[in-house]
């Protein structure tokens, strides 16, 4: 157990935000429009964080070793004046790195304004070029062409640019190859996301996911490629480069190679919960905290506390039984 807790004590570096529980898509993880329908009741405004409470709570976590910011959602580019909120992190002593995660369909409009503020980069959904599997992903009718623009936008405007493609057994298998090729041709670093159990609504089971192994061995009959380092300990993608090139893919294996021995993230909903897991059922109230008291102790005491006692091993204990039980924090609740 010694050895366990100390595998499990590492350090809090990355931060993950949501700004905003409503969302202008759907994707393959939330949302799905039987539940989340023009009648769903999203969190009131008095419920939800304000600008000045995530800047407070991005202080304090800084001061506790967090050097990574992301902006997740929802669909974060909804919440109005977002770019406000940018240019206030990026001023935090000790943030050395922010980002956004969108699904692209505002980036267009908003791009060279989140450059301004002082974003560096972001990562965009897209998980088919092929229209009618994307429209029908999406189920709003979007087009994949929508998307597009926005990234381009993104690139043009100097933000770095990632794309996330969560792959489906007979949903979009058949976009691994069109995908790679699209975006190696671009020079965006393209990540295949296994298909997870996030949330409760998404109707997951083990027979929709599409593994590492089997996506690599489709692009090897296709493309040299060649291991790349991490950067830093605790980098979920594991990546490869195209060989004689270097553009770069990246795998999210939390179902057929988890790791959560060397999770450094953490996660605050729109409403100020903080989460430890993306697999969380629970997460630990701070809005209160920042609203009773005006100092920052009870909050460093709070999160220290919870971080420190954290045992989230989910994705290394997953077993069928176990995603049957287990009621797990939606996706549109708590970001990426």
């Amino acid at each position: 157990m010694e050895g366990l807790q100390d595998k499990l004590r590492r350090p809090l570096q990355d931060l993950r935000i949501s700004v905003t529980d409503k969302c202008n898509f759907r994707c393959q993880y939330c949302m799905p429009a039987d539940i989340f329908g023009p009648d769903f009741t999203f969190l009131p405004k008095e419920e939800i964080l304000s600008f000045e409470e995530i800047e407070r709570l991005a202080v304090v976590f800084s001061k506790l070793g967090v050097r990574k910011l992301r902006i997740t959602g929802g669909e974060p580019l909804l919440r109005r004046h977002i770019t406000s909120l940018i240019s206030r992190l990026t001023k935090i002593e000790g943030i050395d790195d922010i980002g956004l995660t969108t699904n692209g369909v505002l980036l267009t409009k908003e791009a060279e304004n989140l450059k301004q503020a002082g974003l560096k980069r972001v990562n965009v959904s897209l998980d088919a070029l092929h229209d009618e599997i994307f429209k029908k992903i999406n189920g709003r009718g979007v087009s994949s062409n929508v998307v597009l623009r926005g990234i381009e936008a993104a690139i043009r405007a100097g933000l770095g640019v990632k794309v996330n493609m969560v792959v489906q057994k007979d949903v979009n298998e058949s976009e691994i190859i069109p995908m790679a090729e699209h975006f190696r041709d671009m020079g965006v670093t393209l990540r295949f996301i296994e298909f997870m159990d996030v949330g409760n609504t998404n109707g997951w089971n083990f027979q929709k996911v599409v593994t590492k192994k089997e996506i690599f061995n489709k692009l090897a009959a296709h493309f040299e490629l060649e291991p790349v380092d991490p950067d830093y300990f605790g980098e979920v993608a594991k990546r490869y480069r195209y060989k004689d090139s270097k553009t770069e893919i990246g795998f999210i294996t939390s179902v057929s190679e988890s790791f959560c021995g060397s999770c450094t993230r953490a996660r605050i909903s729109a409403d100020g919960k903080f989460y430890t897991c993306l697999f969380a059922s629970k997460g630990h109230d701070l809005r209160n905290i920042l609203r009773t008291y005006p100092d920052e102790g009870p909050l460093v005491d709070k999160i220290r506390s919870v971080w420190e006692r954290r045992t989230d091993r989910y994705s290394d204990e997953r077993t069928e039984e176990s995603v049957r039980r287990k009621e797990k924090i939606e996706m549109s609740y708590i970001g990426g």
